[in-house]
């Protein structure tokens, strides 16, 4: 595996892979890379030739207080991991490589209304970083195709959003969500977690399970349902941030006709915010 630091290295190898035909694709990461990453790469290596994962603490799409000094960061053991799958490129610049005049500095990139919701409402300017970020990576590797996790499925409905608006050349591909043994879907995060919170935080998903329940079986009444879950939460010991019943392409409310719903929750963990969310179809 080649293991890059600068855009000038990358630019000249991803183009003589180009030159050969080879389709590129794309996998963006903060690092610290547990199964649900390693899914990512081995579903974009069934859509590429070759495979390239970005390792970027991205400094953008962090707030004023959130953990981005202390977001973990495992840089070894993460390319241990990518070599046993045989991941052909990590690209993992610096901070002044990505932000020449710093994140402040530089242009972004703006996806209206669906980031002003959910994580958009908790932490403004998030999605400015993130959507800044993958359209750098973007114009940086011209990749054919990017997969991203579902556990973010607002950041994949933005990046999505995105693409179609700036008229990107790129193939978005979703992965569900990968769980631990006991539902909880995996997070960098989950590392934060004691061992006495470890032990509530597969609560998060069981309380959607019963939502998705509730909806498979006739209950309409999404204000209820929200209200009862937000307070079954609330009272086993998380602090909700948010909980929604959406249309999962538009992030809007469902209207009558809808057959598709997701549910979304953020809710912290002690100081561990921790996101899921379960898709439903209706038949």
């Amino acid at each position: 595996m080649l293991v890059i630091h600068s855009i000038q290295e990358l630019q000249a190898t991803l183009a003589e892979h180009r030159q050969s035909g080879h389709r590129i694709g794309l996998v963006p990461t903060m690092g610290n890379l547990h199964q649900g990453h390693l899914q990512l790469v081995k579903t974009a290596q069934q859509h590429a030739d070759v495979v390239m994962v970005s390792l970027f603490v991205n400094p953008t799409q962090f707030g004023a207080n959130e953990d981005l000094d202390s977001y973990p960061r495992t840089f070894q053991e993460d390319i241990n991991k990518l070599e046993a799958l045989g991941t052909d490129i990590l690209f993992a610049p610096t901070i002044d490589e990505i932000y020449p005049l710093g994140g402040n500095n530089t242009s972004h990139v703006h996806v209206p209304d669906i980031t002003t919701v959910l994580c958009g409402a908790s932490r403004p300017g998030h999605f400015d970083g993130v959507t800044t970020i993958v359209n750098k990576l973007f114009n940086i590797t011209r990749a054919d195709t990017a997969v991203f996790g579902e556990k973010d499925w607002q950041q994949l409905a933005v990046i999505r959003r995105m693409v179609i608006d700036l008229n990107i050349p790129i193939n978005i591909v979703g992965e569900p969500i990968v769980r631990e043994a006991d539902g909880l879907a995996m997070s960098s995060r989950n590392g934060y977690l004691s061992a006495e919170q470890r032990q509530l935080a597969p609560a998060l998903h069981i309380c959607l399970q019963g939502m998705k329940e509730a909806i498979t079986t006739g209950n309409r009444e999404f204000t209820e349902l929200k209200k009862n879950a937000t307070l079954q939460l609330n009272t086993q010991g998380f602090r909700v941030d948010y909980l929604d019943i959406l249309n999962p392409l538009t992030l809007t409310a469902p209207t009558a006709g809808d057959q598709e719903f997701i549910i979304l929750v953020a809710a912290f963990v002690g100081e561990t915010r921790l996101i899921d969310n379960l898709h439903i179809t209706l038949n």
